[in-house]
């Protein structure tokens, strides 16, 4: 599976998976098991049911080098890679050089087979769409179960196309109808030889047309998908109306459509004070009283707060190689993960992460000093470096109030009441000292507050992804712009222990920087693979500048 030609023709034989039912609960195998033709697939429900869940095992676990399984692109290389790209992390070792220095080249494998998979995924989609246009209600499988599988695609379809616009195309600020700068948006399926050759001649639309088709698959997602799940495990790692809305806040923050924010998000947090609450067609959604509910291998399938995740079970992970706990825990015993992602100095010292914030406290953040790694702070969200069973997130409660918080204060010309109600119910759970805790005498501007917001995401939600997304989409901001890729720390470094405030506050010439990359650099978007246009005359003549 190396170029859009041969890995989409495979499409045709979509990967499915093993469903297991009881009367009182829906059990996902991830583990594949076989495969059907196009045809046969959506012959009966039970197959289309298979045929569903196979496009949800292609988000999970793409494949890699020499087919390799990493978690591309959703089961949890997003997550490294959106984390890499930015400046609150460091890459301990050679691992995620590449993407830690910005080193790639269309040939480099991380941004290559990010292309692949999130096309694979939306291949499979389409093919899965088209199969479902084509089926006919029969005994349970009526035109409602029809429609809400229609919704899974539309739903897996938008996030797939966003992750390309957020790593392959300039922001939305830039230009957004500037010809040929977004990515190629595809629609229809590729099953066969002539599909294929079709596909393999489509060009790139604009960065605007992109985000409409986002947003139109999201709009019909949210209108087919069901309120809820069977199950709480299945609430979360399959598509919901909320999961639709809260990817609606964040697409919306991307296009600086503050308004639609809003809008989007006051059918998940109804009320102007906390605890705020989803609209009843919404589901039930809330954040966990503890910031470490989400995560850990049981926390992360069993929440309150989790809109949307990807699952991983100890039969079908991103391996040693690729799974989460193994790349983010320290290596020292009862852990025993790889130890390669740790939070950086960058991010810990700001006077901003107060040190009796709780998620820099022992539940929230294990110390490698004496394990065989790079000494270090690291995560503790993700638990399981053995089985690798911690579900990947996506999105969360709690980004979908930090949305809204930005979106309300961007339009304000003083401090938001309801602004500042959204970002203290996310902060106050975990600093709970009330002496440190916000009031809106705390912010002199309307800008102070804004600011505010944006410091608390990169906080809440280090070691999960979201920061290269806000370093994009803020680029060019007039009045938060990051410049580019920030300032990070030097990556060869062996031992931080002794970069971290406490009480001491050393800054990044203390412990060495790897140099900015300013916006106008190359650097600052991945190149088209050179897989994706070895084959594809259209787009290697369409080749992001400098490549």
């Amino acid at each position: 599976m190396k170029n859009i030609t041969n890995h989409f023709i495979k499409s045709i034989a979509v990967i499915l998976l093993v469903i297991v039912s009881s009367c009182d609960k829906e059990v996902l195998d991830l583990q594949p098991a076989t495969s059907l033709s196009d045809k046969s697939a959506f012959s009966t429900p039970s197959t289309i049911e298979l045929a569903v869940v196979g496009v949800y095992d292609a988000a999970q676990s793409g494949f890699y080098a020499g087919g390799a399984i990493r978690g591309y692109p959703f089961g949890a290389a997003h997550v490294e890679q959106g984390d890499n790209r930015g400046e609150d992390v460091i890459s301990t070792q050679a691992f995620y050089g590449i993407t830690y220095d910005g080193a790639y080249d269309p040939t480099t494998a991380n941004n290559d087979f990010m292309w692949q998979t999130l096309y694979n995924l939306i291949n499979k989609a389409n093919v899965v769409l088209d199969g479902l246009n084509k089926a006919t209600p029969v005994g349970t499988l009526t035109q409602q179960v029809i429609d809400q599988y229609k919704g899974e695609m539309y739903f897996l379809r938008a996030l797939a196309h966003h992750e390309l616009l957020k790593h392959f195309a300039r922001p939305y600020s830039d230009n957004p109808t500037a010809p040929k700068g977004g990515v190629v948006n595809r629609t229809t399926p590729i099953a066969d030889g002539a599909s294929a050759d079709a596909g393999a001649q489509l060009g790139r639309n604009t960065v605007k047309e992109g985000y409409d088709l986002i947003i139109a698959d999201l709009n019909l997602a949210e209108t087919s998908l069901p309120a809820t799940r069977s199950s709480v495990s299945l609430k979360i790692t399959r598509a919901t109306k909320a999961a639709a809305v809260a990817l609606k806040t964040r697409v919306y923050l991307h296009m600086g459509d503050w308004a639609k924010v809003v809008t989007e998000g006051n059918k998940l947090a109804v009320g102007n004070t906390a605890p705020f609450a989803p609209d009843a067609a919404y589901g039930s959604y809330s954040l966990t009283a503890s910031p470490l509910g989400p995560f850990t291998a049981a926390g992360s399938k069993n929440n309150t707060e989790s809109i949307f995740s990807i699952e991983n079970n100890d039969v079908d992970n991103a391996g040693v190689n690729g799974a989460l706990p193994t790349m983010y825990n320290v290596s020292k015993a009862p852990v025993n993960g790889r130890a390669l992602v740790c939070i950086s100095p960058i991010l810990w010292n700001n006077t901003w992460f107060l040190d009796n914030d709780l998620r820099k406290s022992s539940t929230m953040v294990d110390d490698d000093a004496a394990g065989p790694g790079r000494a270090a702070k690291y995560t503790k969200k993700y638990s399981d470096a053995v089985a690798r069973t911690d579900n990947a997130p996506v999105i969360r409660y709690a980004e979908v109030l930090l949305n809204m918080a930005e979106a309300i204060q961007r339009q304000s010309g003083t401090p938001d009441a309801r602004a500042l109600a959204l970002l203290n119910a996310v902060r106050n759970r975990s600093v709970t000292t009330l002496a440190d805790q916000f009031t809106l005498g705390s912010f002199a501007t309307a800008d102070d507050l804004t600011l505010a917001v944006l410091r608390e995401r990169r906080i809440e939600f280090v070691c999960e992804g979201l920061r290269w997304g806000d370093i994009h989409r803020l680029a060019q901001d007039a009045t938060f712009g990051t410049g580019g890729i920030p300032l990070k720390a030097n990556r060869t470094v062996t031992n931080w222990s002794s970069f971290y405030r406490t009480p001491a506050n050393p800054t990044p010439a203390a412990f060495g920087t790897q140099a900015a990359i300013p916006y106008s650099d190359k650097r600052f978007i991945w190149p088209i693979p050179a897989s994706e246009t070895n084959v594809n005359p259209v787009l290697a003549g369409q080749q992001n500048p400098g490549y």
